[in-house]
């Protein structure tokens, strides 16, 4: 049962969001379906915050509360990425390191090293690793070596203020520990993304660098779920679409940014959740917006 009270609530966290969002006016119905969905869920109780750009105009597509800050979980590695890819750009020994994975890197969840009999591995590796899977021993054993204050140092010197790696990968956040291990603002990491996949991060060789080993990840659950491609295998253009994305999934979290290119047009995307992850309803209504606002995008490139 909803009291008047709740009910109040939902109207005004509906009236927020039709406040805060924003289409292009020619670009209104083609995004109507995805956009109308994460209406839905904001109505419900979601934080939602989105954005997409064309990738050739920087013209934005569709926003919504596009400035804020929200829990991104593992879209943050992209920034340890490209501190990681900076380093084996310099013509020094570095490029050709082998780190060893020690005990208190060992963590959870996401990643295939955790489960493989190699201690050690080359940084250009453990980097493919992060790109591939999301490995959070491999990010661990990268930051470890690089230094957390040294990706702090890159992001701001990339000008992104509501963007961050806050830590390390823990199994457990205690109360010492920074709440979240990233945070992110759809409008930042939309351009991130473009900024990549134009060669402007850094370098063309680091940017370069930086998409190949995104262009591994085997994640297609949210967004990218609407594209039709192999999971396993799309680093190649298939059927005219190509793609690099990175997500994030932690409770409550669901977090995808990324590049899509097709025959007519480029889109760079991001798309954020955060949500009462206590029933599989809940998560499955979050995930199929997600695909919504894929479908439109794939409907714009294709």
């Amino acid at each position: 049962m909803v009291t008047s009270s709740q009910g109040s609530e939902r109207r005004a966290r509906h009236a927020s969001f039709r406040r805060g969002r924003h289409r292009g006016d020619e670009l209104a119905e083609d995004f109507s379906r995805g956009f109308d969905s994460l209406g839905e869920l904001a109505l419900g109780g979601v934080q939602v915050s989105a954005r997409a750009t064309d990738l050739a105009t920087g013209r934005v597509l569709f926003s919504v509360d596009d400035h804020v800050v929200m829990p991104t979980a593992s879209i943050g590695k992209v920034l340890l990425l490209v501190e990681v890819a900076s380093r084996l750009g310099h013509a020094s020994a570095e490029a050709f390191t082998v780190l060893d994975r020690a005990p208190r890197d060992a963590v959870g969840d996401s990643g295939i090293w955790q489960h493989l009999q190699t201690p050690s591995l080359p940084m250009s590796d453990l980097a493919a690793l992060v790109g591939a899977t999301s490995d959070n021993l491999a990010t661990n054993v990268l930051i470890r070596h690089v230094g957390l204050e040294s990706v702090r140092s890159r992001t701001e010197a990339l000008g992104l203020t509501r963007t961050a790696l806050l830590d390390l990968v823990r199994d457990h956040r205690g109360p010492d520990d920074a709440p979240q291990l990233s945070i992110g603002s759809a409008k930042e990491l939309t351009w991130l993304f473009a900024s990549l996949a134009r060669g402007e991060i850094v370098s063309p060789e680091v940017s370069q660098r930086v998409v190949g080993w995104l262009s591994l990840n085997a994640d297609l659950s949210m967004v990218a779920s609407a594209f039709g491609l192999d999971p396993l295998a799309h680093r190649t253009p298939d059927h005219g679409l190509l793609l690099m994305n990175k997500t994030g999934t932690d409770g409550g979290v669901r977090s995808e940014v990324g590049v899509l290119r097709g025959p007519r047009a480029g889109v760079a995307y991001a798309v954020s959740m955060y949500f009462a992850d206590t029933q599989l309803a809940s998560r499955l209504a979050v995930l199929d917006g997600m695909r919504r606002v894929g479908a439109d995008l794939l409907e714009y490139v294709h």
